[in-house]
């Protein structure tokens, strides 16, 4: 009903749907990540980097795998799907641009590095075209 004010907790339901969403993208991103570095991930492997029991990383990959995004072989670790590897790049590919954009504003690099950590999954696509316009902004008047 128009004019109606909406519940106070729903100005918190974009930022809460975006918690939930982090955590299945920073998983197929560091995937990706252990992928390349080391040809394999697996669930000790995640434990370690995320600093979470076997247990947490087990009930990750089942959501991962009850979404496409990923394949659990026993004894062969985790293998992302082709729609996984897909939100991998762009996982990554926001997080070079969220950082480039920080340094760009003058943020030290190690602050730069953890703050794009967070903000990189909160950034709309609005948010997300608007910086890559200011990077090539700055670079077109180099």
């Amino acid at each position: 009903m128009p004019g109606t004010p909406r519940p106070r907790y729903a100005r918190f339901e974009r930022t809460r749907l975006d918690h939930q969403q982090e955590l299945v993208e920073d998983y197929v991103e560091e995937i990706a990540q252990l992928h390349r570095d080391h040809g394999e991930a697996r669930a000790s492997d995640l434990a370690e980097r995320f600093g979470v029991s076997a247990a947490a990383v087990s009930k990750v990959i089942s959501r991962l795998k009850r979404d496409g995004l990923a394949e659990a072989r026993p004894y062969r670790g985790v293998f992302l799907t082709e729609q996984g590897r897909a939100l991998a790049e762009k996982v990554e590919a926001r997080h070079q641009l969220v950082l480039a954009t920080l340094l760009a504003l003058g943020v030290p690099a190690h602050v730069a590095e953890a703050d794009s950590e967070g903000i990189e999954h909160h950034c709309s696509d609005a948010t997300v075209e608007a910086m890559q316009r200011f990077l090539e902004s700055r670079r077109a008047s180099r």
